[in-house]
């Protein structure tokens, strides 16, 4: 390991917290398959199974782009942080 890298502990902040629930929540959601596992409601002809999955492949990538910006403010933060 070096110099720059020991003594370093990882840090769980808010952020760091708000980061893992974005990337975390599809894995929930698509994982918990008798919460959509039914045919009611019919979106414009597509059952429920089909286009609750559909959705979530929208909201997965918003939250990942929403994870990937959260985490860029972070390391940011953390090397002005450093500067001392």
């Amino acid at each position: 390991m070096s110099e720059a890298t020991q003594g370093k502990q990882a840090v769980i902040t808010p952020l760091r917290v708000v980061i893992a629930l974005c990337l975390f929540a599809p894995f929930v959601a698509m994982l918990w398959v008798s919460s959509y596992a039914k045919v009611d409601p019919i979106l414009i002809g597509v059952p429920f199974f089909y286009w609750y999955q559909m959705l979530w492949v929208l909201v997965s990538t918003v939250l990942t782009m929403v994870a990937y910006k959260l985490w860029q403010r972070d390391q940011r933060t953390r090397k002005g942080g450093d500067a001392r």
